[in-house]
């Protein structure tokens, strides 16, 4: 999926990671059409039917999510690479879709706090430096009650697909920074959500989540 050779001398992982998905973004609809059909069906539909409100997507990429929303939402999207969000940007034009499209990182987001309804990642988590940083902001945007919504491959539950990741992960990091065993719920546990609905799919390589913020009543107690 990316190059096999390693990053310049003295690049930072974010700068990496702008530089990867500046070069990917071309191909990358064509490149994970087949992906999403075999390996993430449904999930983009998943989390159509639970966002709500003020959505925030957070590395929104080509904006293969928007088709998706529910027309009363209101949607923001930030993205690391300028080139994802230009193809974002046709998309949503194509959709006549309304959203604010910013070009940002997911480990410092340029909003206020509490200032979604929503949060949404897809696929992303398995590629961002930080997950850890990038959630804790997630939770600090999200209104109080809010809902955290993500899908993500992560580490298989079957010992030899996982193992078999480990391996691909040792050529996948260094050349794209994609990770294949990570696991985003003990990072969502951590930065203080409450889990509302969790899944995990083919041969638990892929997770949804939805999360919550605890409400200032659940704060307090």
């Amino acid at each position: 999926m990316t190059s096999s050779a390693g990053p310049p001398k003295g690049e930072t992982p974010t700068a990496r990671q702008k530089r990867v998905w500046e070069q990917m973004a071309p191909g990358y609809d064509k490149q994970i059409a087949l992906f999403e059909k075999i390996w993430f069906a449904g999930g983009r539909e998943w989390l159509g039917r639970r966002a709500h409100g003020r959505v925030l997507e957070v590395a929104i990429g080509t904006g293969r999510n928007l088709p998706h929303y529910p027309s009363d939402t209101s949607l923001t999207g930030i993205e690391l690479s300028p080139a994802m969000l230009a193809i974002a940007r046709e998309r949503a034009a194509d959709l006549d879709r309304p959203v604010e499209l910013r070009e940002g990182d997911a480990e410092d987001l340029p909003f206020g706090d509490a200032s979604f309804d929503t949060v949404v990642c897809a696929l992303s988590l398995c590629s961002i430096p930080d997950p850890g940083a990038a959630i804790a902001e997630m939770y600090r945007v999200l209104v109080p009650g809010g809902t955290l919504l993500l899908v993500d491959h992560i580490g298989s539950s079957w010992r030899p697909i996982r193992a078999a990741q480990w391996l691909l992960e040792r050529m996948t990091i260094r050349a794209g920074g994609e990770h294949f065993t990570r696991r985003q719920l003990p990072l969502v546990l951590n930065a203080g959500f409450q889990i509302a609905e969790t899944e995990r799919l083919k041969a638990g390589t892929v997770e949804r989540i939805l999360a919550r913020k605890p409400s200032l009543t659940e704060t307090d107690a």
